[in-house]
C-alpha cells in the first residue's frame, strides 16, 4: 500500500494545484464583466461531447490495457511488446469512424440544438478535442502501469488548466482577440498533451512502436476482442450516462447554453470533491490488476477497504467546505449573482460524489477482474435508469432535476455494484469508521455554520473554512479514521528530523 500511498498523494496535491488553477479559470469564467454563460457553457459542452466521441472512439483500449497489461509485461521484452502500438491504432481508426459519421450527421446536430447555436458555429470543432480526449485516455492508463499516474495526473489536471490560464491572459492582453479564437485553441489543448505524453513515454522507454504481432496478442486476442467489445459498450453506456446532464440541459432549455454554463460550474465544485479518486484510481489500477493476475484476494480486499475511507473522509470534507462558504463565495468574489441559483444543483451533485467515492475502486476491481462483462450489466442499468429519469426531472423540476436524477441513477448502480463483489468475492468497502466519519463531518459542518452563520466576507471564510479543517482534522487524526493518515504524517516527520 505505500506505493498507492505515495503516488496518490502526490497525485492528490498535483490535482488540487491543477484546481487551483481551474478556479481562477471558473472565476475569470464567471466574474462580473467577464465572459458570458453562454460561452462558460460552451466549455462544459465540449467536455460533455468530447467525452462521448472519447467513449465510441476508444473502442475499449483503456480497458484492454488495464485488463491485459500485466502479461504483456510479465511474457514479452520491452521492444516485442505491441499492446501500446495496437492499442494507439484501434484508437485512432476508431475516431476516423467516428468524425465521419460525425460529418455525414451534422444536419441531425442542427436539428437536436436548434436552441443552442453556439453549438453548430463551432461543430467541427469538437473533433479535434473528442480526439485529444481519446489518445490522452489511452497514454494515461499505459502511464498508470508504468507507474507514471503522477505525471499524467500532472499533465490532465494542472498542465490543461494552465494552458487555459495562458489563453485567458492573451485575451487579456488582445493578443487573442476574441472568444472565437479562445475556443478553437482550447479544441487542441487535450491533442497536445497527449503529444506530449506519448513523447515522454516513447523517449524514456516505456513504451515502444512495433507492426509485429506479438505471441501474447496471438494468443490472447479471442479474450481481447471479448473483452474490448463488452467494456466498449459499458464505457460508452457509462459516460452516455454520465454527461447525459449537459446534453438534456441544453436539448431542452429555451437558452440551453446559458442554462448548462450554470450547471458546468457547479459540476465544477463538484470535482474539486471528486480529487482524490482520481489520484487512488490511477494509482491502484495497475496493482488491482497484477492481483487478480496473481489471485491476491487479500490485497485486493485491502485496497478496496483503504480506497473507500480515504475517499469517504476527502468527500465529505471537501463538500462541507464548498457548503459552508458557496454563497458568501459568490457574494465576495463578485461573480456573476445567476450563479446562486446553482447551489441546489451542487447539493445533490455533492451527494452523488459521496456516494460514488464512498464505495471505493469498485468499477477499477470489476473492471480487472474475470467478472469484467458485469461492468457492462451495470452500465446499461445506469443509462436505463438516468436517460429517462434525467429527462422527466429536467422537464418537471428545472435545472435541479438532473441532479437529483443522478443521484438516484448513481447510488442505484454503486449499490449494484456493492452487493456484487460482497456476495462473489465477500468484499465490502465499509466498516464502523465509515459512519464515524460521516458524522464527525456532520459535527464539524454543524459547529461551523452556527459559529459564523451571520457573518460574510473573506475573512469570514478563511475563519470558518480553518476552523472546520482543524476539527475534521483533528477529528480523523484520534479517532483513528484512516491509517494512512499516521503512516504519512510519521514520514513527513522523519524527513523534516533527518533535514536536521
Amino acid at each position: 500500500m505505500s506505493n498507492i500511498r505515495r503516488q496518490s498523494i502526490i497525485s492528490s496535491i498535483l490535482i488540487y494545484v491543477g484546481f487551483a488553477f481551474g478556479a481562477l479559470n471558473t472565476y475569470l469564467f464567471t466574474k462580473e464583466g467577464g465572459f458570458t454563460k453562454e460561452q462558460y457553457g460552451l466549455t462544459g459542452a465540449f467536455m460533455a461531447i468530447g467525452s462521448i466521441i472519447m467513449s465510441i472512439a476508444g473502442l475499449g483500449m483503456p480497458s484492454y490495457v488495464n485488463k491485459f497489461f500485466p502479461y504483456y509485461k510479465d511474457y514479452l521484452p520491452k521492444k516485442q511488446n505491441d499492446q501500446a502500438t495496437w492499442s494507439l491504432l484501434v484508437s485512432l481508426l476508431g475516431f476516423i469512424f467516428v468524425m465521419i459519421a460525425g460529418l455525414f450527421m451534422k444536419n441531425v446536430a442542427i436539428r437536436a440544438f436548434d436552441n443552442s447555436p453556439q453549438i453548430i458555429q463551432y461543430y467541427y470543432w469538437l473533433f479535434p478535442f473528442g480526439l485529444g480526449l481519446t489518445l490522452f485516455s489511452v497514454m494515461e492508463v499505459l502511464a498508470w502501469h508504468h507507474h507514471k499516474s503522477v505525471l499524467s495526473n500532472f499533465l490532465k489536471e494542472v498542465q490543461f488548466r494552465v494552458f487555459v490560464t495562458i489563453l485567458f491572459v492573451l485575451v487579456s492582453v488582445k493578443l487573442i482577440s476574441d472568444f472565437d479564437i479562445f475556443i478553437k485553441i482550447y479544441s487542441f489543448l487535450y491533442l497536445f498533451l497527449a503529444l506530449l505524453l506519448f513523447l515522454y513515454l516513447i523517449s524514456s522507454g516505456k513504451i515502444s512502436i512495433t507492426f509485429s504481432v506479438s505471441k501474447v496478442t496471438r494468443r490472447l486476442f479471442k479474450k481481447i476482442l471479448t473483452l474490448c467489445a463488452f467494456i466498449w459498450g459499458g464505457t460508452l453506456v457509462y459516460n452516455l450516462a454520465a454527461v447525459a446532464d449537459t446534453i438534456i440541459i441544453i436539448g431542452i432549455f429555451p437558452d440551453g447554453v446559458a442554462m448548462a454554463g450554470l450547471f458546468t460550474f457547479a459540476q465544477y465544485l463538484t470535482s474539486l470533491i471528486q480529487a482524490p479518486q482520481r489520484s487512488i484510481v490511477a494509482a491502484s489500477v495497475a496493482h488491482l490488476s497484477q492481483a487478480w493476475k496473481d489471485k491476491d484476494y487479500e490485497k485486493i480486499n485491502r485496497i478496496y477497504q483503504r480506497s473507500s475511507i480515504n475517499q469517504l473522509i476527502f468527500s465529505v470534507g471537501m463538500f462541507c467546505l464548498i457548503w459552508l462558504n458557496y454563497n458568501d463565495a459568490i457574494i465576495s468574489f463578485n461573480m456573476q449573482q445567476d450563479y446562486l441559483a446553482a447551489i441546489n444543483v451542487f447539493l445533490f451533485m455533492g451527494l452523488v460524489k459521496i456516494v460514488d467515492m464512498g464505495t471505493g475502486v469498485s468499477g477499477q476491481i470489476i473492471a480487472t477482474s474475470t467478472y469484467w462483462r458485469f461492468d457492462f450489466t451495470t452500465g446499461i442499468i445506469l443509462l436505463a435508469i438516468t436517460l429517462p429519469l434525467t429527462w422527466i426531472l429536467t422537464k418537471k423540476l428545472g435545472l435541479v432535476g438532473p441532479a437529483i436524477s443522478n443521484l438516484i441513477s448513481f447510488s442505484v448502480y454503486n449499490f449494484i455494484r456493492y452487493l456484487f463483489l460482497l456476495r462473489k468475492f465477500k468484499m465490502q468497502p465499509f466498516t464502523r469508521k465509515s459512519i464515524l466519519a460521516l458524522l464527525l463531518a456532520l459535527a464539524c459542518y454543524g459547529i461551523c455554520y452556527f459559529l459564523f452563520v451571520n457573518n460574510q466576507g473573506i475573512e469570514w471564510m478563511i475563519f470558518r473554512s480553518s476552523l472546520f479543517l482543524v476539527l475534521f482534522g483533528t477529528g480523523t487524526y484520534y479517532l483513528k479514521l484512516t491509517p494512512d493518515m499516521k503512516a504519512v504524517l510519521e514520514t513527513l516527520k522523519n524527513k523534516l528530523l533527518s533535514r536536521k
